[in-house]
């Protein structure tokens, strides 16, 4: 995956000069804070350089992660045709431009960003779309601005930098401005996995309908040390390569996440929770139920067309009943 055509010539105007060695030093300072799950108080894009940096390593799979969500939310909830946008801790819009890029629809946005610089980044890629983006400043926490509620309301790669202990209290607090759907993502590690977890009960407390990507209510069958997660392939541009000084032209961008409404939807029947296994005229998938139940399901030429889906299928990907 890559990112819009759009944002990515906007971006490349932005990073223009910007000498590489000084990005590089400014990526490094960043991805350390984020791997670390560092909670200082103070913000992690505090300035211009480490939100160039942010553009240059972290944006591309970040968009691809929340991308990749939407796009299964947009498959149970093939009708949705969201208008207007809240998203909280937007960075510089990528949930924005996700959610552009999915439903094209859009009339308004409403952006909210503590980080004065990565905000005024934001300001400046969304004045390329085609549609009103109000950014403010606020925090989920401590100073969360009067909103309208919206058809869409999105929290990227945000629960990680709170404690636990505030992650039932945010939930509640996006749910009451949601008019009909909710996405929340988070990194595809175990930390993100628990957080997700208290997300999703608080929604399911709320009585919302989960969507996506779980196909069942119940509690969460995974047990640790295994936990719930997906991945989504990003290219890398020269610059994102240079910068993370890495060789390879892409990178696996891994995340979870959890979707609800307040509409009522058919979920999948079963999900993929890995890698599907295929091996000469054998395929096996490790699946999540509605029943709430874990499967491991082992197919071969003789199931015919199941055999033929599980062959196209792909991590994250949901899978008919029989």
């Amino acid at each position: 995956m890559e990112l819009p055509a759009l944002l990515k010539s906007a971006v490349e105007r932005l990073l223009q000069n910007q000498p590489l060695d000084a990005l590089m030093k400014a990526s490094e300072r960043l991805s350390s804070r984020y791997r670390r799950e560092v909670r200082d108080g103070g913000l992690h894009i505090n300035d211009e350089l480490a939100a160039k940096a942010y553009l240059a390593a972290r944006l591309p799979a970040t968009f691809a992660a929340v991308r990749a969500a939407f796009e299964i939310v947009a498959e149970v909830r093939g009708a949705f045709s969201p208008q207007s946008l809240i998203d909280v801790g937007s960075g510089p819009g990528t949930a924005l431009w996700a959610a552009h890029d999915c439903w094209p629809g859009f009339s308004q946005a409403d952006l909210v960003e503590a980080s004065p610089a990565i905000r005024k980044v934001g300001e400046t890629l969304s004045a390329a779309l085609p549609f009103s983006c109000h950014w403010q400043a606020g925090d989920v926490i401590k100073d969360f601005p009067a909103l309208a509620p919206a058809d869409l309301v999105t929290l990227a790669y945000v629960l990680d930098e709170l404690p636990v202990d505030a992650v039932a209290a945010v939930t509640k607090k996006l749910w009451a401005v949601t008019a009909d759907v909710i996405v929340i993502i988070e990194p595809g590690t175990p930390a993100g996995w628990n957080r997700i977890l208290v997300a999703r009960q608080t929604l399911i407390d709320a009585g919302a309908h989960l969507l996506a990507p779980c196909p069942h209510h119940a509690p969460c069958p995974v047990q640790a040390p295994d936990w719930c997660h997906f991945s989504r392939r990003v290219a890398r541009s020269r610059l994102h390569r240079q910068v993370k000084q890495g060789e390879v032209p892409w990178e696996d961008e891994k995340f979870i996440f959890i979707a609800a409404s307040r509409q009522p939807a058919t979920a999948s029947a079963r999900r993929i929770l890995s890698p599907p296994r295929i091996s000469g005229g054998v395929a096996r998938l490790k699946l999540c139920r509605s029943d709430g139940a874990l499967e491991e399901k082992l197919l071969s030429r003789r199931d015919g067309e199941a055999f033929k889906l599980a062959r196209r299928a792909d991590w994250g990907d949901s899978f008919p009943a029989e």
